[in-house]
Parts: structure tokens; C-alpha cells; sequence
């Protein structure tokens, strides 16, 4: 038995010290949001935070995670109101949605680290695959959650590359 504090939360677990953290969070506390992708930590649909930092959570033992701050999808913002949240919204950054969760605490990771990230920078820390390929919308909406870019120039720029693939 040990002890995890999850999105602020103390919880009490009795399971296997080995159990990837993603296992716990999705098959014993039921918390959805962080997905499964590949298990072997190089997709980042499983993505948290662990001490503010991005961490797939897919290879890590959950009981190594004793005494540090897990904060999940859920845990970024109670109303969904994280810049990076709104951003993602306002850009329309998912198509399918399924690595949107890691995408975005990758992101706010990001941003936590750096406030104002150019976009080489967003491309070295944004190492999660998007099968979609929605990666031109996740860098604006990385730029607009960072106050880079405002979202009607992310808007725009969306309808001239439109333009221009068309």
C-alpha cells in the first residue's frame, strides 16, 4: 500500500508497486482523460504532470511517484479555463481528439518552463504524436495560449494555409 497525491488529492492505493501510473489512474480511479497510445512512452497520449513537469505516464511505476505532485487532465483546470485549454478551443486544434489530453499538459508543461516559447522551441518540446497531424494548429495554439499570437491572426492564418493547400 502507498500513497499518491493526485490533482491536489491524497489517495490511498493498494496495487501492484510496478503498475504504471496510467493503469492507476485509468483502471482504479477511473480518471479517463490520460490515454493509452503506444505503453512504451514515445507516442505521449499518456502525458501528466509530476512536480510541474511532463512525464508519460504509461512507463513509470506509480508507486516510484510517492511524495511527488501528479496533476492529470483533469486536475489542469476544474472548468476547463487553463490558457492552454482555451487555446486549444479557440484554434480548434483536435480532429479525432484522442492525444489531445497529452498534447495539451505537454504543452502547459511547456509554457510553464518557458512563458513565451518560439516556435523552435515548441517543436523540441512537443515530442507527442498526432495522428491527425494537427501540429501547425497545436504550435498556434501554443503561441496564442502564451500570448504570442491573438487568436483571430491563428484563425487567419488557419484560412490562408486552407487557401493555399486547396
Amino acid at each position: 500500500m502507498f500513497e499518491l497525491k493526485i490533482n491536489g488529492k491524497a489517495v490511498k492505493l493498494d496495487v501492484e508497486t510496478d503498475m504504471p501510473l496510467l493503469w492507476v489512474l485509468r483502471e482504479e480511479l477511473g480518471m479517463t482523460g490520460t490515454k493509452y497510445g503506444c505503453g512504451i512512452a514515445q507516442c505521449g497520449a499518456c502525458t501528466v504532470h509530476v512536480n510541474g513537469a511532463a512525464l508519460r505516464s504509461c512507463s513509470v511505476p506509480a508507486a516510484s511517484l510517492a511524495g511527488t505532485d501528479i496533476t492529470t487532465i483533469e486536475g489542469l483546470s476544474p472548468n476547463s479555463a487553463h490558457p492552454v485549454q482555451r487555446a486549444w478551443a479557440n484554434v480548434d486544434v483536435p480532429q479525432c481528439g484522442y492525444c489531445q489530453s497529452g498534447q495539451i499538459m505537454a504543452a502547459a508543461a511547456l509554457l510553464k518552463a518557458v512563458p513565451k516559447p518560439t516556435d523552435k522551441d515548441i517543436d523540441e518540446a512537443m515530442t507527442n504524436i498526432c495522428r491527425c497531424g494537427t501540429y501547425q494548429r497545436i504550435r498556434e495554439a501554443i503561441h496564442v495560449a502564451a500570448g504570442t499570437v491573438k487568436t483571430s491572426d491563428a484563425s487567419l492564418n488557419e484560412l490562408v494555409q486552407y487557401i493555399v493547400r486547396a
